[in-house]
């Protein structure tokens, strides 16, 4: 009966130790994979995302980040300024009316990212406000700020042109452009109060390709 048991208990033991392997070698497998899936991701980029750009952003929470801390996500972008009586409201409210139109699956992968034009007014505190007074202030929502180079560099990327023309005015394009996950252009439409019907669509598409 003694040897019996001391059986029992090194086959027990022997059981343990091969689980523990077991569950060892799993969490290198996973730890590989992801190792594998991040350099595929930073494979995909390519020479044409705004993921490349090095500039600096602020959020309406007051959190640094740069622009591919948002990879992964569909993009629809515009910039506009806080203090703007004309354009930029309509513009708001264009962005509120494509975000309550998008439909189907990956509605979290989908960032509605606004970007100021005149970062020396929009501060933090003054975009977090602007998003709560325009009830834009869910987790889809990312205001932006930067310095005046970085914000003139990302203009041009999006061909959104703008000038000062009075101490609080900016003239400025009104355009509203969808980048897919990897921070490549996608789409881009211009107007005010336009139909944003081809917009919805194609940031629906996009979505749509997201496994």
């Amino acid at each position: 009966m003694k040897n019996t048991r001391i059986a029992l208990a090194v086959c027990f033991s022997l059981l343990l130790i091969g689980c523990n392997e077991t569950k060892k070698t799993e969490e290198q497998l996973q730890s590989t994979e992801q190792t594998t899936e991040q350099v595929t991701d930073n494979q995909e980029i390519s020479d044409l995302s705004i993921y490349n750009l090095p500039s600096k952003w602020t959020t309406q929470d007051g959190k640094d980040i740069e622009l591919k801390d948002l990879q992964g996500n569909v993009l629809v972008m515009v910039m506009i300024y806080t203090s703007c009586k004309a354009a930029c409201p309509r513009l708001v409210a264009d962005m509120r009316n494509i975000e309550e139109r998008v439909k189907g699956k990956n509605l979290d992968k989908v960032k509605y990212v606004l970007v100021s034009i005149d970062p020396e007014v929009d501060t933090p505190e003054r975009l977090k406000a602007f998003a709560k007074e325009n009830k834009m202030d869910g987790d889809q929502w990312i205001f932006l700020r930067s310095n005046e180079e970085d914000t003139r560099e990302f203009a041009a990327t999006l061909a959104v042109n703008y000038k000062k023309i009075s101490p609080m005015d900016f003239s400025h394009s009104n355009i509203i452009s969808v980048f897919n996950t990897k921070g490549e252009l996608d789409y881009q439409q211009e107007g005010l109060g336009v139909d944003y019907a081809p917009t919805v669509n194609e940031i629906e598409k996009q979505l749509s390709l997201i496994k």
